[in-house]
C-alpha cells in the first residue's frame, strides 16, 4: 500500500462511504484513480464488504454486554471457542492471555436476553465462571479502526517508501 491507498481507507473510515466521487471530493484523487485502486484494495483483501454497516441501536440491538468468559478446559481451546461462538448475540470473541480465556461482545434485544446469555454461558460444562458489564453508553464503537488515526500517522507507520 502506498500513501494514496491510506488516504482512501482514511477517507472511507471519515466519510462512511466507498462513493468514489465523495472520495474525490475529499482527497483530491481522481475518480479513475480510485475506482482502480478500490478494485485493488478489495482483490488484495484489504477491503473485505461493500461497507454495509448497521446501526445496531436502529437495527433493535441495542444492548450491549461485555463478558470475561473464565473456562478450565482439556484439549484444544477451539472446541471452547466454538461452542461460545455459537451462543446467540456473540458479535465479537477473544481468545485472550491471562486469568480470563475469552472477553465477549454480545448485542441484545434487550436486558432481559442478557440472562439468557449468560445462562448460556454457564450451561457450557468447560465455563467456570463469568464477570459480565453491562454499556451504558458507547464512547466509540468503530468498524473501521483508521478512524482513530491521524492520516500522518498512518503515512508514517504504514506506508512503504
Amino acid at each position: 500500500m502506498d500513501e494514496r491507498d491510506i488516504t482512501l481507507l482514511k477517507a472511507i473510515a471519515d466519510l462512511e462511504t466507498g462513493s468514489p466521487e465523495k472520495l474525490h471530493e475529499e482527497t483530491g484523487i481522481p475518480v479513475s484513480t480510485i475506482h482502480y485502486r478500490l478494485n485493488k484494495l478489495k482483490e488484495n483483501g484489504v477491503i473485505t464488504n461493500d461497507l454495509y454497516d448497521l446501526d445496531l441501536e436502529a437495527l433493535g440491538l441495542g444492548v450491549t454486554v461485555l463478558a470475561e468468559v473464565l473456562t478450565d478446559y482439556h484439549g484444544p481451546h477451539q472446541d471452547v471457542e466454538e461452542k461460545i461462538l455459537a451462543i446467540e448475540g456473540v458479535t465479537k470473541a477473544y481468545f485472550t492471555m491471562g486469568e480470563t480465556d475469552f472477553i465477549v461482545i454480545a448485542q441484545l434485544s434487550d436486558s432481559d436476553k442478557v440472562e439468557r446469555l449468560i445462562t448460556d454461558f454457564e450451561s457450557l460444562e468447560e465455563v467456570e465462571r463469568t464477570n459480565s458489564t453491562f454499556v451504558i453508553s458507547t464512547l466509540r464503537d468503530s468498524k473501521r479502526a483508521l478512524e482513530s488515526y491521524t492520516l500522518e500517522t498512518l503515512l508514517a507507520e504504514l506506508a512503504e517508501e
